[in-house]
């Protein structure tokens, strides 16, 4: 039988996905051989300290890939391991999310864990509802980039911006937006009945001029991206945030002007962005979505700020009677504190990064002018004719994101948007695809009559 001691010696993470992952690994190289007997589910739980249960369920990850098998009497044995699974054919390119930034949800961590480990909070079922549970508070609170006065939840981060911007502008307002915005934000913009007041940027971030002048405007609000997940060449610097809380107060006197900040991509960031609301906390309000890192299954965006405009949020959402699920609340604060979890974010936000450098390499080989921010999801094309480059590219089944749907401002020239979440890892293909794009890029198809 495997020497418990042995075995924990070479764990890391003692959640089961790491367990496994780390048996997993032992059979993989050889050093745990077929027909090798691990000792039982009591004992090694007691050795690696952890629970009966989190073994159980490591176990049982590794039975469903086949490693191991369990007999009555003759206990848990290694089989062989088999071959690596070949990797899948390509699907082609319109089963690919070239304009959403749709996550790689192969990417993303196993949710198992971190559902049952939710099912055995002792406020489960109570009657009334929780707006936010004490757990993901707490595992989100340390992260948090400032003191809130207030905390609440939502769905995806979608809905969470909705409702902090309509909480932090009446209908009929103008909102100063940083560019280029969030697929899909200039539509919910007009579902609220309101108008952008774009906010120009350089390679530092949004310009403090630019804001001011947006103020001036009249822009009751200002929704900024402090991570730049959608940028076109700039991340947003730690000076460049600093300076634009003083824009604020200097230009805003006496007037109730406030900042959301969508933080829309979470834990993917790598490191905490950059705040506004260490200066500001009455006049802030900050999203931070997990969809994208966790999975959109998990359903749950945090947000923390001002307290009227929480209060608000509230309020408005089914009419203050909405509230998240305790279950899929605390789901996400297993995740958060999760070493497993961390390590599968890691893996895709390298893997997102190497992505977005394979494609403007790519471009870059074709002639296009291509371009892309730091940490960003998307790269940048710019095309003689927005419209005749994506219907050139839809023709061959690459549906990609038109720029004008993130732009307020007119652009000095055309520009696509494409994604680089679901990008195959294979030089060929993305060869292919920036090939296309470059082709479509020069335009030159004309429409004839007859």
């Amino acid at each position: 039988m495997v020497d418990s001691s042995w075995l924990v010696e070479r764990l890391g993470d003692r959640t089961a996905a790491g367990v496994a992952a780390a048996i997993e690994s032992l059979i993989a190289s050889g050093e745990l051989e077929q027909g090798s007997r691990l000792p039982t589910v009591r004992e090694f739980a007691g050795v690696a300290d952890t629970s009966i249960g989190t073994v159980l369920a490591a176990w049982n990850l590794l039975r469903e890939r086949g490693l191991i098998e369990t007999h009555r009497r003759g206990g848990t044995t290694v089989l062989a391991a088999g071959p690596a699974p070949e990797a899948p054919p390509f699907p082609g390119w319109a089963a690919v999310d070239l304009a959403q930034s749709a996550p790689d949800i192969t990417l993303q961590p196993e949710l198992g864990e971190a559902l049952l480990a939710s099912l055995g909070d002792k406020d489960l079922n109570v009657f009334g509802r929780d707006h936010m549970t004490s757990k993901l508070r707490d595992a989100v609170a340390p992260s948090w980039p400032f003191a809130p006065g207030a905390w609440t939840t939502a769905g995806g981060g979608t809905e969470a911006l909705l409702l902090a911007t309509a909480a932090a502008a009446p209908r009929g307002s103008l909102v100063a937006v940083d560019e280029p915005l969030s697929p899909g934000f200039l539509d919910t913009l007009r579902d609220l009945d309101l108008t952008p007041v774009a906010v120009a940027a350089d390679e530092e971030g949004p310009l403090p001029e630019a804001l001011a002048a947006a103020i001036a405007a009249g822009a009751v609000a200002f929704v900024f991206q402090p991570g730049a997940p959608f940028a076109d060449r700039y991340a947003v610097t730690a000076g460049r945030a600093a300076e634009l809380p003083s824009v604020i107060e200097r230009s805003a006197v006496g007037t109730p002007f406030w900042v959301v900040e969508d933080d829309s991509i979470g834990p993917l960031a790598g490191s905490e962005p950059p705040s506004l609301g260490a200066v500001l906390p009455e006049r802030v309000i900050r999203i931070r979505s997990y969809c994208k890192a966790f999975g959109i299954d998990v359903r749950t965006s945090v947000i923390g700020g001002a307290r009227e405009l929480v209060d608000r949020s509230i309020r408005l959402r089914s009419f203050g009677v909405g509230s998240n699920s305790r279950i899929l609340q605390n789901t996400l604060a297993h995740l958060v504190e999760s070493p497993a979890a961390a390590r599968s974010v890691g893996v895709a936000r390298a893997a997102y990064a190497s992505r977005r450098a394979a494609l403007l390499a790519a471009l870059e080989r074709e002639g296009a002018v291509a371009r892309s921010g730091e940490h960003s999801l998307v790269v940048w094309v710019e095309v003689a004719d927005e419209a005749t480059a994506a219907v050139a590219l839809a023709r061959a089944g690459m549906y990609v994101g038109l720029g004008s749907k993130s732009f307020a401002s007119a652009t000095p020239v055309p520009l696509l948007r494409i994604s680089v979440t679901q990008l195959p890892d294979d030089a060929e293909r993305v060869a292919e695809l920036a090939h296309a794009v470059a082709a479509a890029a020069r335009g030159g198809t004309r429409e004839f009559f007859d």
